[in-house]
């Protein structure tokens, strides 16, 4: 009988949308990877989802109980924001690999506290950077690499969403709202595609009259590269559902709708104009989080540094910094220049099918 291919043993820590809606379904779509355990701030929650799924639950209480339990090699991290850094540290440091949902944290120092706990344990860190190993998304960036817009000299994006005023990202700040939550999207894009860091940052914000909250709800920003290159993007959490990129060279450009969403009927599509001809590009939908995590865990099994590692989640943050001090001082916001990254492979790209995903668990828990 042939060996049974080693699993990579993962606990979701956090049992909101994102891990009920992607993560935990996504999972059962990769042949290294399986879940055992679940931590979230709501019992009943977690009853019900261990029982779906066949896990064994804890509180966030009992976290410390769970990475010294040998029950887990690795987490999924999906609290809100400003609780990464709770999480992921203790992690790292007991050895247990942490994929971590963006942006990395809420500040570049918490950034750089749990780059620091991987590389003092030798635990994997990665960066749940989902379009990294998207097939479209994958092709655009190798396809500007090769040179096919010539050189690139202009981004813009848009991603828009509608957000009930009584969603805790509306709460809790700038760190909770659309720039630190949508942003890293466009942030993250236009540093792949032009395959460089941001030197100057700028930005606008504004707020829907009569709504109550206490984060700008629609950001407008730009981005000053190397080579004058510029790069502007709006993010907002007060507007209908709308994402799209465009990308312009000195040959032609790329402009891609849908961009940054993922899940049924969410195909990565891109039109390409090049010397005044222009070709439609479409790859299948495909389960970007069982993807993802299929990537992870050979990065685990074969003890490979994942792509998108900590250095990459504390980049876009840095940008983000940027934009609360802009925000706050109205003023222009220099960056100092950083080394160039070796960016997306074309071999990151996964194509597994589209998961089943099972109907909400909602207890009305806050930050469960």
């Amino acid at each position: 009988m042939a060996e049974e291919k080693r699993k990579i043993r993962y606990a979701v820590v956090a049992g909101g949308w994102i891990s009920q809606g992607a993560f935990m379904p996504g999972i059962g779509q990769t042949d290294n990877s399986v879940m055992t355990a679940l931590v979230t701030g709501d019992p009943k929650k977690g009853d019900e989802l261990a029982s779906r799924y066949g896990l064994k639950s804890y509180t966030y209480e009992e976290f410390p109980q769970l990475l010294a339990s040998g029950e887990i090699d690795a987490i999924y991290l999906a609290t809100p924001n400003f609780r990464h850094r709770e999480f992921a540290e203790p992690a790292l440091e007991a050895g247990i690999h942490v994929l971590l949902e963006k942006p990395m944290a809420t500040s570049e120092e918490d950034c750089i506290a749990i780059t620091e706990a991987a590389n003092r344990s030798g635990a994997k860190l990665m960066i749940a950077y989902r379009l990294h190993f998207e097939p479209g998304t994958v092709e655009m960036v190798s396809r500007i690499g090769e040179g096919h817009i010539g050189d690139p000299r202009v981004f813009n994006a848009t991603f828009t969403q509608m957000t009930k005023a009584s969603n805790h990202r509306m709460k809790n700040g700038f760190w909770a709202g659309p720039v630190a939550d949508m942003g890293p999207y466009p942030i993250n894009a236009a540093r792949s595609l032009f395959g460089e860091e941001p030197i100057e940052v700028y930005a606008v914000a504004t707020q829907t009259p009569g709504e109550h909250i206490d984060t700008p709800d629609t950001v407008n920003v730009t981005l000053r590269f190397p080579g004058e290159r510029m790069a502007t993007f709006i993010v907002s959490y007060a507007l209908p559902g709308t994402q799209h990129l465009q990308i312009v060279g000195t040959k032609g450009a790329f402009a891609a709708s849908p961009c940054f969403g993922f899940g049924e009927g969410v195909a990565i599509r891109y039109s390409a104009t090049i010397d005044g001809e222009t070709t439609e590009h479409e790859h299948p939908v495909v389960d970007q989080f069982g993807g993802q995590t299929q990537y992870f865990s050979d990065c685990i099994l074969q003890d490979r540094d994942p792509e998108p590692d900590g250095d990459e989640g504390w980049r876009d943050v840095r940008v983000i910094a940027a934009v609360e001090r802009c925000l706050k001082t109205n003023t222009p916001q220099k960056l100092p220049p950083l080394p160039k990254r070796p960016g997306i492979n074309s071999e990151q790209a996964r194509r597994l099918p589209l998961a089943e995903v099972p109907p909400y668990i909602n207890t009305e828990e806050p930050n469960a």
